[in-house]
């Protein structure tokens, strides 16, 4: 039996693990409606932009990138507005209209017939992303109970890297064979789905009723929350710059059939599953040790795949690692984030999905300003081999930062969670 985070009535262990189920449920809806796209992108690019695309697929495919890249601004402007201003709702409560949001969202970007209206509502179906992610692993923590943060954050985003590797490939495989519209109203079941487990399985939890979005939006006075966001936003551009690009990479570098594709993307989220959970067992042990060593193995994935994606071998151990270390990094930042935000845990909890969308955003504009500048399919790649070098490059900062503070507050500097800032 264990408690909740609002008193002692006890829970049975069934009880939360159907709990957590049904949390990660909504993870693996918004990993679906996040990625399917990336799969998708040469269907959506011929069928919104026929005249560009007769002109040119690869201008047509960067075009299309943006409807990544609105999903990704979506999150970044919806996850710190969301999480500051319903710190106070009951936790319950906020998650279900979160869910409303990501299943009218959905279903509006399946039906509307042109380029900017799918790219509208490809934005407002982001609004809630973060929100949900913050609000879901902190409920997941509590849950978990004390010691496991990092645990209970990666069962949340499990549901999202086991998307990557059931739900995405599946509903490409559909778009592709029924066309992307039917895709998306998949990923819509799902999140109502979600909703109807949410509703019955998740415990009523209160807000913070001490929480005002002033003592929220303070996070943002603490230079260690900048550098953490620029970690993530930064560092995780390099796997978007890939997974954008994952589709013409299988079909034109590589050489394989649009049937590949689906197989591909399996392989992805293989890696980011195993990825999670590791990272998510590491960071509750060291943040520090943890976020250096997935950014190591990141570098070394991406330049292997520049290097080797053209043999079908090289391809899948290169998207296997990238997608393993990326994955790893996102507990580890978001724990690291929950840490330097202080007492705005809602904010701090949900900006980590700001930044990694940032990355995501950034990875896809790049990627495709390089596509589009006739550099090839591979070009990303590099791309996002500079933005995960300058992500490194802020991890070293933060924790120098926390090192020469402790020292002058004659602290011994430990490796593990920090919660100075």
């Amino acid at each position: 039996m264990q408690p909740t985070s609002d008193g002692p009535t006890p829970l049975s262990s069934a009880r939360v693990r159907l709990a957590l189920l049904a949390l990660a449920l909504g993870g693996f809806g918004i990993g679906s409606t996040e990625f399917v796209a990336m799969g998708l992108l040469p269907n959506l690019a011929s069928d919104l932009l026929p005249g560009v695309y007769a002109a040119s697929p690869e201008a047509a495919n960067a075009q299309a990138g943006w409807l990544i890249s609105a999903y990704a601004l979506g999150v970044v402007v919806g996850a710190p507005t969301i999480a500051a201003a319903a710190a106070r709702w009951p936790r319950k409560q906020l998650l279900l209209v979160l869910l409303v949001v990501f299943t009218l969202g959905t279903i509006a970007s399946a039906l509307l017939p042109t380029f900017p209206l799918v790219l509208g509502a490809r934005f407002v179906s982001a609004l809630p992303h973060g929100a949900y992610f913050g609000i879901a692993s902190l409920v997941a923590a509590s849950l978990m109970g004390p010691g496991k943060r990092g645990q209970g954050v990666a069962l949340v985003l499990s549901g999202l890297t086991i998307a990557n590797v059931i739900g995405v490939p599946l509903i490409t495989w559909v778009g592709q064979v029924s066309g992307w519209r039917s895709a998306y109203l998949i990923v819509a079941g799902i999140f109502a789905l979600t909703f109807a487990a949410v509703w019955l399985a998740v415990p009523w939890q209160a807000g913070d009723r001490a929480a005002t979005m002033a003592r929220e939006l303070k996070a943002f006075t603490h230079v260690q929350v900048w550098l953490a966001l620029g970690i993530g936003a930064i560092g995780f551009g390099g796997l978007f710059a890939v997974y954008t690009y994952v589709a013409p990479i299988v079909t034109d570098v590589t050489g394989l059939g649009h049937a590949a594709v689906p197989w591909v993307l399996v392989v992805i989220g293989l890696g980011m599953t195993v990825g999670n959970l590791f990272g998510g067992w590491l960071a509750d042990r060291s943040i520090r040790r943890s976020m250096y060593l997935f950014f190591a193995i990141l570098v070394i994935a991406l330049v292997g795949l520049a290097f080797v994606a053209q043999f079908v071998v090289g391809l899948l151990a290169g998207v296997f690692l990238v997608g393993a270390a990326s994955a790893a990094l996102s507990p580890t930042i978001q724990t690291r984030l929950m840490d330097v935000a202080r007492d705005s845990q809602s904010i701090g909890a949900a900006l980590n999905h700001s930044a990694l969308n940032m990355g995501n955003a950034l990875g896809a504009y790049l990627g495709g300003l390089a596509i589009a500048g006739g550099l090839g399919y591979l070009s990303p790649v590099w791309v996002g081999l500079g933005l995960t070098l300058l992500g490194l490059g802020l991890a070293v900062l933060t924790f120098a930062i926390d090192k020469a503070r402790m020292r002058r507050d004659g602290v011994t500097y430990a490796t593990g969670p920090l919660t100075t800032v």
